[in-house]
């Protein structure tokens, strides 16, 4: 198991976003130490898409203070999206369905990976390790899929599908993983197994923070439903609350044009 790396926690104290058509979210709380497991959870339109934006430096505070790999936001927006990574997000981070997932992993393999040897066979070589390691990360066995590497991202399941984008966030060791929507059109068993997916990430050191619609036991529990309180490791997930925020998080692209994004 990987040494959990320092500067990987999430300390956020009343962090709000603001958007042309009101708040996406205020008031949150946050404590999570390194390799922590987070659900975050709320109603529909609260802001939950938002608050995984800007976690990961992707949308600017209005409001509170926070800091995520031991970098201050919104101060240091470029430096914290370049420590954390997203997956599932749609519009945001999401597959491109006529792709394989072959295609995929190694265009992932060379982003942003310096050091990589520039061609020849050691570059061919660099470029499988990555592979290899993000496919063992997820969890994701080739030989399970239709056409193994070569199978297009629209023909996987949703668990294989969530399985490549973590396996994609998570080639260049971030410090936070945030991902939205993780257990939605999952049957039980699956999303058993997507929790446990999460979980061995985070075990292995990186912070994991996602949305979803229950959580297991042992995750912090986030709310973003109105005067949510702080997230503790005994924290249970918040009664729904009938109130709809002002903004939605379909409408995260237009809280981008008001608060400032990547």
């Amino acid at each position: 198991m990987e040494t959990t790396r320092q500067g990987a926690a999430v300390n956020a104290r009343g962090i709000g976003v603001k958007g042309p058509r009101g708040w996406a979210f205020r008031g949150v709380d946050i404590t999570a130490d390194p390799g922590s497991l987070v659900a975050v959870q709320g109603p529909s339109g609260s802001g939950r898409t938002c608050l995984l934006l800007a976690l990961t430096g992707r949308m600017r505070l209005t409001e509170g203070s926070a800091t995520v790999a031991g970098f201050p936001l919104p101060k240091r927006m470029g430096t914290v999206r370049g420590r954390t990574a997203l997956a599932h997000v749609p519009g945001v981070a999401e597959l491109e369905p006529a792709l394989t997932v072959g295609e995929h992993l190694q265009e992932q393999a060379l982003l942003g990976r310096r050091g990589m040897p520039l061609w020849g066979r050691r570059r061919k070589e660099a470029v499988r390790a990555l592979v290899d390691a993000a496919l063992a990360t997820a969890g994701l066995d080739p030989d399970t899929l239709p056409k193994g590497l070569r199978t297009c991202v629209r023909d996987l399941e949703r668990l294989e599908a969530l399985r490549v984008s973590v396996a994609l966030a998570a080639m260049h060791r971030p410090h936070l993983l945030a991902v939205d929507d993780l257990d939605m059109k999952l049957t039980p068993e699956e999303r058993t197994a997507a929790w446990q997916l999460l979980r061995d990430v985070a075990l292995a050191g990186t912070t994991v923070v996602a949305v979803a619609s229950d959580a297991p036991v042992d995750a912090l529990v986030v709310s973003t439903a109105p005067a949510a309180a702080t997230a503790t490791p005994t924290a249970r997930p918040a009664t729904p609350d009938t109130h709809q925020p002002e903004i939605h998080e379909e409408e995260a692209a237009h809280a981008f044009a008001e608060t400032g994004r990547a």
